[in-house]
C-alpha cells in the first residue's frame, strides 16, 4: 500500500501538467501487414480500404492449401502507454492489444495460438460464428493450452462484421493484464464504399502510482484509460478529405461502457458484433454508447474541414492517472489547511482551490512518482488541451498528401471564437 505521502503526491501528480505536446501523436496508416493482402480477393463494385488500427497493425498470414494461416503468440509484453509510463502486460505478439485479424467473409481461417505465458490459456473468437470445439472457453469446449503449447483453431467465416478475440480462461486476470485484440471479417460483396476504415478498441486499467503491473483485483476503480493501448496525446490523428465515407469500428472489453462522440459531424451506427444495422434502423446521433463485450460500427461523411475531437464522454476517462479518495478542495482556503498536510507531507503544495485547468503546467516542475503520467497532457494551436485517456483528433481537409499529418487547421478568418473588446 502506498504511505500517506507517496498517496498525497499521486495525487498531486494526478493534477499535473503536459510532459508531452502534439508532437506525441501521429496519423494512422493503414499497414500493409499481411503476406497477401488480406482485402485484396474481395468482389463486387466497390474498393475496399484496408483497415487502419490506430497505434497499431494487422497480423500476418500465409495460404497454406486455400487456408489462411495466421500465428497468434501470447505472451508477455513491455508496453509504453506514452513515454514516461511502461508497465508489464500480456498481449498477443509483441503488444496490447494484439494485432488486428483480417480476413473476408467465406474465408477459411487457421490460427494456431502459441502459450508463452506463466499459466494457461485459452482464445475465444468474440461473436464470431463457428463449431463448438472452435469456441476458446477453457474447460468446456476445449482442453486448456498449458505453457509452452500451441493449439490449432481452424473455422470458415460465415459473416461479415467488427468482432473481438480475448482468452477464456483465468479471464480476470488475462483481460486485465491486457490479453485481447480486434477481429474484422469484410463482406465478401461489399454494397457501398468506405474511403476511411479506423479501428479503436477502448480499455481501463488499474495502474497505482509508481507501480509497472495492471492489478486485476481492481473491479471499477480505474485510473488509466486507453484507444488500442495508449493515452493522449500519443494516440494517433485519424484524417479524412472533405466528402469521404468514414467507417470508425469500436470495441469495448473494459469493465465500463464508453460513450464515444465525435465532434462536428452526425453519423449513423452501421453496425454491432451481431452484424450490420438494417438502414431502417439506423437514425443520426452524435454519441455512441459501446457497451461493455460489444462492438459499434460508425458511419459518416466527412463534409466539413477542421479538427474534430473523438472521446469518450465520460469526462475521468479522458484524463491520466487520477488520484480519488482525496479530500475535495474546491473553493477551499490553501492557507488555512496547507500547513497541516505539509507537516506530514513535506513539499505539498495546496492546489485545485479555484480548479484544476493550471495543474498541466505544474507537472514541468513538480516531480510525481515513478512510471506515472501526468493527470492532463497535450498541446494544440492555441494552447493546453488538458486531456489525456480516451481522446484522439479527426483531422478532415480538402487536400491531404499522401495522408501525412497536416497538421493544425488554419480556420478561415471570421470563423474562430474571439474575445470581446
Amino acid at each position: 500500500m502506498l504511505e500517506r505521502r507517496q498517496f498525497l503526491l499521486s495525487g498531486l501528480m494526478a493534477s499535473g501538467a503536459a510532459l508531452l505536446g502534439a508532437g506525441g501523436a501521429k496519423v494512422a496508416t493503414a499497414s500493409a501487414s499481411t503476406a497477401q493482402d488480406s482485402t485484396s480477393p474481395m468482389g463486387g463494385a466497390h474498393k475496399v480500404r484496408p483497415i487502419t488500427t490506430l497505434n497499431g497493425r494487422s497480423l500476418p498470414y500465409k495460404m497454406v492449401n486455400g487456408v489462411k494461416e495466421f500465428h497468434l503468440i501470447a505472451e508477455e509484453v513491455d508496453h509504453e502507454f506514452a513515454p514516461g509510463m511502461k508497465v508489464k502486460c500480456w498481449g498477443y505478439n509483441g503488444s496490447s492489444p494484439g494485432p488486428t485479424i483480417e480476413a473476408v467473409e467465406g474465408d477459411r481461417v487457421r490460427f494456431l495460438v502459441t502459450n508463452k505465458l506463466p499459466e494457461h490459456t485459452t482464445i475465444h473468437w468474440h461473436g464470431i460464428l463457428l463449431p463448438s470445439g472452435m469456441d476458446g472457453v477453457g474447460g468446456l469446449s476445449q482442453p486448456h493450452i498449458k505453457p509452452g503449447e500451441t493449439y490449432v483453431y481452424e473455422f470458415t467465416l460465415k459473416q461479415h462484421g467488427t468482432y473481438m478475440y480475448h482468452p477464456h480462461a483465468d479471464e480476470m486476470v488475462q483481460l486485465a493484464v491486457g490479453m485481447m485484440g480486434m477481429f474484422i471479417v469484410h463482406p465478401k460483396t461489399p454494397d457501398r464504399q468506405i474511403d476511411r476504415d479506423y479501428v479503436i478498441q477502448t480499455f481501463e486499467w488499474a495502474i497505482h502510482p509508481g507501480t509497472y503491473r495492471p492489478d486485476p483485483s481492481v473491479m471499477l476503480d480505474f485510473n488509466m484509460f486507453t484507444m488500442n493501448g495508449k493515452v493522449f496525446p500519443v494516440v494517433d490523428h485519424m484524417v479524412a478529405k472533405v466528402g469521404e465515407r468514414v467507417r470508425i469500428r469500436l470495441g469495448n472489453l473494459s469493465m465500463n461502457q464508453h460513450p464515444m462522440h465525435l465532434h462536428g459531424f452526425t453519423f449513423n451506427v452501421t453496425g454491432t458484433d451481431g452484424g450490420p444495422v438494417p438502414l431502417s434502423a439506423q437514425y443520426p446521433q452524435v454519441t455512441v454508447p459501446v457497451p461493455v463485450g460489444s462492438t459499434r460500427d460508425i458511419e459518416f461523411i466527412a463534409d466539413e474541414p477542421g479538427d474534430w475531437a473523438f472521446h469518450c464522454h465520460k469526462s475521468h476517462h479522458t484524463m491520466n492517472a487520477m488520484g480519488h479518495d482525496l479530500p475535495n478542495t474546491l473553493g477551499a482556503d490553501p492557507q488555512a489547511y496547507g500547513r497541516d498536510i505539509m507537516k506530514v507531507a513535506p513539499g505539498y503544495m495546496p492546489m485545485g482551490e479555484t480548479g484544476m485547468a493550471d495543474m498541466q503546467d505544474m507537472a514541468h516542475h513538480m516531480k510525481g512518482p515513478e512510471n506515472t503520467l501526468p493527470m492532463m497532457m497535450g498541446k494544440g494551436p492555441y494552447g493546453n488541451l488538458e486531456m489525456g485517456g480516451m481522446f484522439t483528433v479527426l483531422k478532415v481537409r480538402h487536400e491531404l498528401n499522401d495522408d501525412k499529418d497536416p497538421g493544425w487547421y488554419k480556420a478561415p478568418k471570421g470563423t474562430t471564437a474571439y474575445k470581446m473588446k
